[in-house]
């Protein structure tokens, strides 16, 4: 199956800010009240959702605005050292060669995409829906199918985590599963993705 339209979750999938993550999370963990990991543990709560993550180290819901606003600021002073994946800048090349429209919807700031996709790549991008709860992806998902006025069924989702998933499955769209980003992929084949990618340049072949 191939697709016009390509909707991109950002870290974990096209930014490699999971070392950042596991660095300040202790430091956020302090600051909110919720329970420090260890960081030599923290690649084993890859096979977490989001939801049993919170449950894990018991972060309550409501504080979670706060908390990913916090995880945002630290992420903008630090997003010189936060890189994408190799293969990203090729990937998007050849995706837009083929004519595929390739958007962002985030829970991170459209800044922070901005800064550490670098303007080069930021161009092939036609939409940037960012800010948003991780939980309240699917209606970012629907406004950018409606403003790309692209069919359900030539769209692919292409995410790290379950919650991206559902997400896509919400909106009746097909959803890509990379194996490189914060959830780890045996998280998600049980919900059935349409795809799984292994390498960054994979992702290309998909496009129409």
């Amino acid at each position: 199956m191939t697709y016009r339209l390509f909707i991109f979750d950002f870290d974990g999938t096209l930014a490699d800010s999971f070392p950042f993550f596991s660095r300040v999370f202790n430091q956020i963990a302090d600051e909110y009240g919720f329970k420090r990991i260890d960081p030599e543990l923290a690649h084993t709560y890859r096979h977490l959702t989001p939801q049993q993550m919170m449950r894990e180290v018991a972060m309550p819901t409501w504080k979670l605005p706060a908390i990913a606003k916090r995880f945002i600021g630290l992420m903008n002073q630090n997003a010189a050292g936060i890189s994408l994946f190799d293969g990203v800048d090729e990937m998007l090349v050849e995706l837009a060669h083929k004519g595929a429209v390739l958007a962002i919807v985030s829970s991170n700031s459209e800044q922070n995409v901005r800064q550490i996709l670098g303007e080069a790549n930021a161009r092939h991008f036609s939409q940037f829906e960012c800010g948003m709860s991780m939980f309240g992806k699917a209606s970012r998902i629907r406004k950018v199918m409606k403003a790309a006025a692209i069919p359900g069924r030539e769209v692919i989702c292409i995410g790290d985590q379950v919650t991206d998933l559902e997400a896509a499955h919400k909106e009746q769209v097909a959803f890509g599963a990379v194996t490189w980003g914060y959830g780890a992929i045996e998280s998600m084949r049980p919900h059935l993705p349409a795809q799984e990618f292994d390498t960054v340049a994979s992702i290309a072949r998909a496009a129409a």
